[in-house]
């Protein structure tokens, strides 16, 4: 009975698109991301792949169709439920929704830790191994600020956000932009509802560059005079600078974003990008396989960082036109530490 019932779920998961147990006895764990296209994403799988072989665990993937794919992720956690794993890794596409499936996986007796985006309420994961994206923002706000000063400009800022559903990332870096560049929150848990007249608008991207380049082009048409813009990530940067290019404006608007991947790391060093803050997804990947292992060894959980709520995996500021009084490295050092 046991033999059919493995092979059931082994099926269950080839339908899924994931590769079966070796059959070896390794514990099994699962890594749900957002989508399997964002590089960021790429990169986190890779990493996770490499910690499991080297902690001795067999990883199940999964992915979303795209960007806020809840089903996919709630149908990846009923099929690592049904082959008894120790814990999965996730990315949460709507950190509502998911939280029924997260209990499921806890009344089973998994270990449930989020990657880069935290649940809601984030204890409904046991962890989160994170970035912590409000100081990702600030970081990228603080330095166009001094820069700004300096040259004596007056922002007119275009904001490109993720997509309408207020993920707690989308708004975390969002805001964290709006206080490093020093301009008021309204709702710290909200975008879209502050009144600056600094800010030009508001437009989603779903995070790659053909949404990066509509939303650049819709904010323009609103306000031609824009001068500096906020991207989400690095692809959300890359296609407003085409759109900032088709409309003849790329050498008089600073883009800052946030990502670290190699690809943004270039365009900073080429000049499209002002300012990133680089992640660290490989980090956040090898910390969480780890904490599955310790865990299927003998139950421990693991810490939070002191002072958060969340395990910080880190944050650098990248740039080649450094600003006084913001910390940063160059393109080079990001070169040697960027992924994707």
């Amino acid at each position: 009975m046991r033999r059919l019932t493995a092979v059931a779920s082994c099926m269950t998961l080839v339908l899924a698109g994931s590769a079966c147990t070796r059959g070896n006895g390794e514990p099994v764990a699962g890594l749900i991301t957002k989508t399997d296209t964002n590089p960021f994403f790429v990169t986190m799988k890779h990493g996770a792949q490499k910690a499991a072989e080297e902690q001795g665990i067999d990883l199940q993937t999964f992915a979303g169709k795209v960007d806020g794919d809840n089903e996919a992720q709630v149908q990846a956690i009923e099929n690592l439920i049904s082959f008894g794993a120790k814990g999965f890794l996730i990315t949460p596409n709507d950190s509502k929704a998911i939280v029924p499936s997260l209990d499921r996986a806890h009344k089973a007796g998994m270990l449930v830790i989020a990657l880069d985006t935290p649940v809601d309420p984030p204890d409904a994961a046991d962890a989160t191994f994170a970035t912590d994206n409000y100081q990702a923002g600030k970081l990228i706000g603080e330095w166009a600020k001094v820069k700004f000063a300096k040259d004596g400009k007056q922002a007119r800022i275009a904001m490109l956000d993720l997509n309408p559903n207020q993920v707690s990332v989308d708004v975390k870096r969002d805001q964290g932009f709006l206080e490093g560049f020093g301009i008021p929150n309204g709702d710290p848990n909200r975008i879209g509802d502050e009144n600056d007249p600094r800010i030009a608008g508001h437009d989603v991207t779903d995070g790659n560059e053909e949404g990066g380049r509509t939303a650049m082009e819709n904010l323009l048409q609103k306000d031609p005079s824009i001068n500096l813009v906020y991207t989400i990530n690095e692809p959300a940067a890359a296609g407003a600078y085409q759109a900032l290019k088709a409309a003849g404006r790329d050498k008089d608007v600073t883009i800052v974003s946030i990502d670290g991947g190699c690809p943004g790391v270039d365009n900073v060093a080429n000049g499209v990008i002002g300012a990133t803050s680089m992640q660290f997804p490989i980090k956040m990947a090898e910390l969480g396989v780890e904490a599955i292992a310790e865990y299927a060894k003998n139950g421990t959980k693991p810490q939070n960082t002191a002072g958060k709520d969340f395990v910080d995996t880190g944050v650098q500021l990248i740039t080649d036109d450094p600003q006084a009084g913001v910390e940063a490295k160059d393109s080079a050092w990001g070169k040697q530490n960027c992924w994707g």
